[in-house]
């Protein structure tokens, strides 16, 4: 048997769930997880399934069998095989709180992805990725070199065969052109003081300001910088007691736990844009087990 999961999009109209819970039992299939959403608002149906196909009928024929289902409701539908690892590229600067959490849940199998290289513009981090065996990239970028810096980067996206790209702290800002040629597949973490804090000492000035909480906010990269669709976020309190140095601490905390989070949940097909926003549905506590170790 082979564990599938369906995604869909489409117009909001009566049948939907009819229509797709028929198609998958004629064709042997055993639905073992559904989650979906119906935006009034927008006029727009969300669903993601996870089954069984206990008739070995393969996933090739379910997608082509699937077609005249998606074409009737004009549905963006995928089937996705859920024990396919996704191919995954990082990069980081010279914070390197998320790619250890990073490195760490992927060697323990929390994270159940093929980390297929890190990009970085410092060479702080290289022994830690090639001691994991992971490649390496240095692309060094200045305000003179950018053009040519991105397009080094757009080879290694293309040679490693990248489905998703991580900024795990990568302090570079990315070209309008790379946002929208990569669009829905890069995900970014930054704090949540934005944008009342702003610039090189965020903590220290919400330090100042007596701020009561710290949080995090991981996204998709689009050509407004940090503005793009939100995938999570999370908080932690502080108090008048701590220090700049513990906000920073607090703040690293989370941010990893917000990264790791949101990449689980786009490699398990559990995000779906909308609009300027997200649908994301969170994982079944029957199925986290099975998604956590791939």
């Amino acid at each position: 048997m082979s564990d599938l999961v369906l995604t869909v999009t489409c117009p909001t109209r009566r049948g939907i769930v009819a229509a797709i819970s028929a198609f998958l039992a004629d064709n042997g299939c055993n639905i073992t997880d559904s989650a979906q959403f119906d935006d009034l608002e927008a006029g727009r149906f969300f669903m993601r399934v996870s089954f069984r196909d206990e008739e070995a009928q393969g996933i090739e024929a379910l997608r082509e069998g699937f077609a005249p289902v998606s074409e009737a409701f004009s549905m963006d539908a995928s089937i996705h095989d859920a024990t396919r690892r996704m191919r995954v590229l990082l990069m980081v600067s010279s914070f390197g709180h998320c790619l250890n959490d990073i490195l760490y849940r992927w060697r323990i199998g929390a994270l159940p992805i093929d980390i297929v290289g890190v990009v970085s513009n410092h060479m702080t981090y290289q022994k830690l990725v090639v001691n994991h065996d992971i490649p390496f990239h240095h692309i060094r970028v200045t305000k003179d070199n950018k053009p040519e810096a991105e397009a080094r980067l757009m080879e290694v996206i293309a040679e490693s065969g990248a489905e998703l790209v991580v900024l795990a702290r990568y302090m570079q800002i990315l070209s309008d052109r790379l946002c929208r040629e990569m669009s829905g597949r890069i995900i970014n973490i930054h704090h949540s003081f934005l944008p009342s804090f702003k610039g090189a000492n965020p903590y220290k000035q919400a330090y100042e300001r007596g701020v009561k909480l710290i949080g995090a906010t991981a996204h998709y990269v689009t050509a407004d910088l940090d503005e793009g669709p939100i995938i999570e976020q999370d908080t932690v309190r502080v108090t008048h007691a701590q220090s700049p140095s513990d906000y920073v601490s607090l703040g690293r905390d989370v941010e990893a736990q917000v990264l790791a989070r949101a990449i689980h949940a786009h490699i398990h097909h559990r995000v779906f844009q909308n609009g300027g926003k997200t649908v994301v549905f969170p994982a079944s506590p029957g199925s986290y087990a099975s998604e956590r170790m791939g």
